[in-house]
């Protein structure tokens, strides 16, 4: 079954608004491994606007599930990741300003220098997923820079998904299927929700993981968060 990563970012902004500490970032994090959730997502971005870099040292020694921080590897947010070792380091290419993640790596153009990132995270024990479109001359170069994983970029799916399924989910398939015969596992996010996930797991059975936030944590308005990551939890079945 494919894994189920919910990022809390969301928490965190709500709990900016007002400049307290509710709701609490930590104690929903253990509440999602509660419920079900396979793994924690954060992304401390350098304005601090939800996830902050206390967050993540408090994270990381209570989680019993996977660590996985996502993040443009700028010196902070390598020295970050190096003193907390989570499981799972995702690299994206977002500008410090970006609202969210909106493209995926460019591996021609930063090769040498997500190559020498990879190294230095992997040489601390840390697994690399490198943030990518559907591409596959760019997805043969993240197996060469020596990427663990990658993470499809998957709004365009989400986007197409209403016009036809189909049609949506193919370059994502092709994409997945390619990567998986060089070697890499697959993980997916953005844009995910309980409209669309159960039709990419179905068509990507091998898939590793999603990483699912906005989405979610509306939902869980709704319907409570327990009740959202077990329906989560059943489309990641496929």
């Amino acid at each position: 079954m494919t894994k189920l990563s919910v990022n809390i970012n969301k928490i965190a902004t709500i709990r900016n608004a007002r400049g307290g500490d509710n709701p609490n970032v930590v104690q929903v994090a253990l509440d999602c491994e509660k419920f079900g959730a396979e793994g924690i997502t954060v992304h401390p971005r350098p304005d601090e606007r939800h996830i902050r870099r206390r967050d993540v040292y408090d994270l990381r020694p209570v989680l019993a599930t996977e660590f996985n921080i996502e993040g443009y590897p700028s010196p902070e947010f390598i020295d970050l990741v190096c003193a907390v070792k989570p499981a799972q380091v995702t690299l994206v290419p977002d500008a410090p300003d970006a609202i969210t993640s909106n493209a995926g790596w460019n591996c021609d153009l930063h090769f040498d220098f997500l190559k020498t990132i990879t190294e230095q995270f992997q040489a601390h024990g840390i697994r690399v997923s490198i943030f990518v479109g559907t591409d596959l001359h760019t997805i043969e170069r993240a197996a060469a820079l020596g990427a663990d994983r990658i993470e499809l970029y998957t709004e365009p799916y989400a986007t197409n998904y209403p016009q036809g399924p189909e049609l949506a989910v193919e370059p994502f398939v092709k994409a997945a299927e390619h990567a998986h015969q060089l070697g890499l596992d697959v993980n997916a996010g953005h844009d995910l929700s309980l409209e669309n996930l159960t039709y990419l797991c179905k068509r990507i059975p091998f898939l590793a993981e999603v990483s699912i936030g906005h989405a979610l944590i509306c939902d869980a308005l709704y319907l409570g968060l327990e009740e959202t990551i077990k329906r989560y939890k059943t489309c990641c079945l496929g």
